[in-house]
């Protein structure tokens, strides 16, 4: 009984692998090219904005967007210890040019209630939601309109 069942498992599964093989087809690509082919790395754009202060803010798109930075942040240092972005939109004001100024949900108050609201930390990395914007085509049509 036991060498029959063996016989027929075996059985079984061989016509299992010539049935699978039989119907196999060679892996294909959607791509234009093969997998095994380096993408090309996309060519380097121009930022809208070379100098801060030089040029218009860029208009929001939707409610609750960050805002957008106007100029390169190319050579910015942005670390927790150095912040370039702070030495300007600390205050609304610098050299007498009105800015953007850090948002109170950027800042928290420290022990002294007298003491001037310190940068809340865990919002030291400008750039992970304020995006500098370059002069680029879009690689997709769009037809969103804002509320």
């Amino acid at each position: 009984m036991k060498k029959s069942l063996k016989l027929s498992l075996i059985a079984a599964l061989a016509l299992t692998v010539v049935a699978c093989a039989s119907t196999s087809t060679s892996l294909g690509t959607l791509r234009d090219t093969s997998v095994d082919a380096p993408d090309a790395a996309p060519a380097d754009k121009v930022y809208a904005g070379k100098q801060p202060g030089k040029f218009a803010l860029i208009e929001r798109t939707f409610v609750g967007q960050p805002p957008l930075i106007p100029h390169t942040v190319e050579n910015f240092d942005i670390t927790p210890k150095e912040n370039a972005c702070l030495d300007c939109h600390i205050d609304s004001e610098f050299k007498g040019k009105k800015m953007p100024s850090l948002g109170k949900s950027h800042l928290v108050k420290g022990a002294d209630a007298n003491a001037a609201p310190q940068l809340n930390m865990l919002r030291w990395q400008c750039d992970s939601c304020h995006v500098p914007q370059v002069d680029a085509q879009p690689l997709v049509g769009n037809d969103f309109k804002t509320n």
